[in-house]
């Protein structure tokens, strides 16, 4: 007698819960929307970056509001254009590398983790990286890879540090136009479903924040909402190609920032 009701409640269960993370990048300079973000679900994690004016209040805030931190952090891109104050660069020794990550470390309180800001050039160069996870090794962070460029080396650097990678599945507002974003987020909905965990990234601008707060609460109920660091033991691809092509300028990935 039991059986039929045990039967009938596993069909009505969700048969596979897809993972989804979202992290909304570039806290820090936009108080307003950024604190639009911050009253979303706490598993939405956000990435801030150290130099911008709010670094530290957001950070605060967002902690203190359940959502887990990031270091956005600027990495030299392979397009030529005036770089950020820190960027970090290939050609930088292991010291300054370290400097630039402790001073980051100390201006994003509760950071648990590091994402890159552009850094395609940067991700690219398996000895620069190699010197980024040395660094995060000591601050116990794990690396979160925008993946700005398909043949990123992070991955590969990150064997024998002990630093854990993450990567990047969906962009959610290459363009800002509401109707890009909702396709975005629902190809993010489809990923995590296929593949039982994804991460989108995000910027807080009004037309992303206004996507959010329309999708969020109709998320299907096989898709769970997780901070980025719910992800870090699923299973992860490395999809980087020899050294001698990643140090060539040779990029496969359309969004080379």
């Amino acid at each position: 007698m039991v059986l039929p009701f045990v039967s009938a409640l596993a069909l009505a269960l969700p048969v596979y819960a897809g993972k989804l993370a979202i992290v909304i990048d570039d806290f820090g300079y936009r108080p307003h929307t950024e604190n639009q973000v911050l009253a979303m679900p706490s598993a939405i994690s956000v990435a801030v970056l150290p130099n911008a004016p709010h670094a530290h209040e957001m950070a605060t805030k967002a902690h203190n509001s359940g959502h887990e931190v990031l270091i956005h952090l600027p990495m030299a891109p392979l397009s030529k254009q005036p770089l950020e104050k820190d960027t970090l660069r290939p050609e930088m020794n292991s010291d300054e590398i370290e400097r630039i990550i402790r001073e980051a470390y100390a201006k994003v309180p509760y950071a648990v983790g590091l994402n890159n800001h552009m850094g395609s050039a940067m991700t690219s160069s398996l000895f620069g990286m190699q010197k980024v996870m040395q660094s995060l090794s000591r601050y116990n962070l794990y690396f979160l890879d925008s993946m700005t460029i398909g043949n990123s080396q992070a991955m590969r650097a990150a064997q024998g540090t002990g630093v854990k990678v993450i990567k990047r599945k969906v962009f959610l507002d290459d363009t800002q136009n509401e109707a890009d974003i909702r396709v975005q987020f629902n190809r993010a909905v489809q990923v995590a479903r296929r593949s039982g965990s994804a991460i989108a990234i995000g910027h807080p601008h009004p037309s992303t924040v206004r996507v959010l707060q329309q999708m969020l609460p109709t998320l299907p109920a096989d898709i769970t909402l997780v901070p980025a660091s719910s992800l870090l033991n699923e299973p992860q691809v490395d999809t980087s190609r020899p050294v001698q092509l990643a140090t060539s300028g040779y990029c496969a990935w359309h969004k080379t920032t």
